[in-house]
């Protein structure tokens, strides 16, 4: 059985889970189109690799398809078990990185070869300064700051997604943004940020 679904759906995202487990293709394709682009994100910023956050995305989302038959509605939010998913998924591949590889810091950032207007290139220097700057914090730090200041989430809600207290989270996030304002400083002006 099949309903019709158009992409900004306003069914819960339990209830769009749940006809996905019933065999609703309509309710998959909704939930992708309103997940797989915030998954994406989340996995990229706290990555900062499109290709590893591309992998991340596809098997956070693999894994909620898997799990759909066995979803009990009330136990957690959709939203929420993705980024716990994202999460493991993303300290797993970082893990691996620290005994394969290069460090980050010694290759290249790829060169984007689409001209663009100096707005473009200011957007592309901010965002390239920010993600370096979170790559340089320690893991959990960059993640409570990136759950909290990029994804909007409440303190509550991280502290759940990274299996601690509430205080704990504040304290990472505290020292988070006081270690980014700290590396983004000295670049202030370069970035457009003058005290005009």
């Amino acid at each position: 059985m099949s309903m019709a679904l158009d992409d900004s759906s306003d069914l819960p995202d339990e209830a769009l889970l749940t006809l996905f487990a019933n065999g609703d293709r309509q309710a998959a394709r909704a939930l992708t189109l309103r997940f797989t682009p915030v998954v994406m994100a989340h996995a990229y910023r706290l990555l900062g690799d499109r290709a590893e956050a591309e992998d991340v995305t596809q098997e956070a989302m693999l894994r909620l398809w898997r799990i759909a038959p066995d979803w009990r509605a009330g136990e957690a939010r959709v939203n929420t078990w993705l980024y716990r998913v994202v999460a493991n998924l993303v300290t797993d591949r970082l893990r691996r990185r620290r005994h394969v590889g290069p460090p980050l810091d010694a290759v290249d950032e790829p060169v984007d070869a689409a001209a663009g207007p100096a707005e473009r290139l200011q957007d592309k220097a901010r965002a390239g300064a920010l993600q370096a700057a979170l790559n340089g914090l320690p893991e959990r730090q960059r993640q409570a700051v990136v759950l909290r200041h990029i994804e909007g989430l409440a303190n509550p809600e991280i502290a759940a997604i990274m299996e601690t207290g509430t205080e704990a989270v504040e304290s990472l996030i505290a020292r988070g943004k006081r270690a980014l304002g700290a590396a983004l400083a000295a670049r202030r002006d370069a970035l457009g940020y003058g005290d005009d």
